[in-house]
């Protein structure tokens, strides 16, 4: 008979049984919510000076602390202000116009040649590598009556010769546009051991352009000599430029003299200015030794008539310096400025080699002191201005720290 169907008193097994199950099934219930039930995050890791620097997350990873890095960023600041401002105090402690040799190698030795040498260049475009021409020109500027030398040789991959032959050689201004042609002017090159030739027979061709004696005396601007020629069995060519100035805006008088201004050196050049405008020009200062010292340059508007050019050897550049006295002037050349024209200049006659030597044996009266200006005042205030906010940003951030020292006073 069904369980329904037995008896009361025969039924207590059977209850026994229900509550049985119904307890399994809560338990089951119970075991399911608490697996669907969402797992508390995990406590985040305790804060505080003990975990300066970088902590780590529950997956293991490094995770930056933001006041390492803020005051890593703030001491960065302060070392570029501090760049900044040292940097600009050291670079201007000398005046433009007086500056030491070092720093100009470029422009100590104005007049020496002009040298290369690149694989031969054909004709009708590209180049032969097996052949090398070494050139080589003595100026790229030229003022009235003044002239240019050019040379060039040919050699292998291994340096030795390789015979040349010229077979033509002439020079003509270059224009544009509109302009008329200029004239073209024969350049002889040889190899004689005459003119600008040291050495007959090697090989060696050299030749002279002096525009004032030829159809170019008066053309303004760039003078190209083009040099045709043959070496091993192939036709090649070779380019020469020069800046020519046929008029000289003015003259040196021959007159030089020296002196202490505000307790620097200066060398006073008397020039006869025909055109008036801004004149720039440089000099070259050595000790008593032949050492480049100093590069010492004029920058001015002169009028017409008798007037010097101060080229100055800056007090504390020599105090600093310390070179063998006496100092000598040398290689002096300048030129007339021209502003929005195509040549941008007229050029005065250049004074080669030694041109005066100072008398002075001491520095006394000599002084050490920084240069000063306007500009200069006012770029380190605003430099000093943000190294100080820099170093008290890092003061009010981290005051028990010490600031980083400073690259200067």
């Amino acid at each position: 008979m069904p369980w329904w169907a037995v008896p009361f008193k025969s039924k207590k097994p059977l209850v026994g049984l229900g509550v049985a199950l119904a307890v399994a099934l809560a338990l089951w219930l119970g075991r399911g919510e608490r697996e669907a039930a969402p797992q508390p995050a995990s406590r985040p890791p305790p804060s505080g000076p003990q975990f300066f620097g970088q902590v780590t997350s529950n997956q293991g990873l490094a995770i930056p602390d933001e006041r390492a890095e803020r005051r890593r960023q703030l001491i960065e600041n302060v070392q570029l202000t501090d760049h900044s401002y040292c940097s600009y105090r050291e670079g201007s402690k000398y005046p433009m116009e007086s500056r030491p040799a070092a720093q100009n190698p470029d422009q100590l030795h104005p007049n020496q040649p002009v040298t290369e040498m690149n694989p031969m260049r054909l004709e009708g475009g590209g180049s032969n590598t097996q052949v090398f021409l070494q050139t080589s020109q003595s100026r790229v500027y030229l003022a009235a009556g003044e002239a240019a030398a050019f040379s060039l040789r040919a050699v292998d991959a291994q340096g030795a010769t390789v015979p040349v032959v010229i077979t033509r050689a002439v020079a003509a201004g270059m224009t544009y546009g509109a302009s008329r042609p200029t004239p073209q002017v024969a350049v002889p090159f040889a190899d004689d051991g005459g003119g600008a030739d040291p050495v007959a027979g090697d090989h060696a061709f050299a030749g002279i352009l002096a525009p004032s004696q030829t159809g170019l005396a008066g053309f303004h601007g760039t003078i190209r000599t083009e040099v045709r020629y043959s070496a091993g069995g192939r036709k090649g060519f070779a380019l020469f430029d020069v800046v020519y100035t046929p008029v000289l805006p003015a003259s040196w008088t021959g007159q030089v003299r020296e002196g202490l201004d505000q307790g620097s050196l200066a060398f006073y050049l008397g020039l006869d200015v025909r055109q008036p405008g801004r004149y720039v020009v440089s000099g070259r200062i050595d000790d008593a030794r032949g050492r480049p010292f100093a590069l010492a340059t004029f920058n001015e508007v002169l009028g017409v008539g008798a007037r010097e050019v101060k080229l100055t050897v800056f007090g504390k550049l020599m105090t600093d310096g310390a070179p063998a006295l006496p100092l000598r002037l040398r290689d002096v050349d300048g030129y007339l400025l021209r502003e929005n024209v195509d040549p941008d200049r007229l050029l005065l006659p250049r004074l080669e080699g030694q041109v005066f030597a100072s008398r002075t044996q001491s520095l006394k009266g000599v002084s050490d002191a920084e240069w000063e200006s306007e500009e200069r005042a006012r770029y380190l205030a605003e430099y000093g201005k943000d190294r100080a906010a820099a170093r008290e940003q890092l003061a009010a951030f981290d005051p028990g720290q010490p600031l980083p020292p400073s690259a200067c006073r």
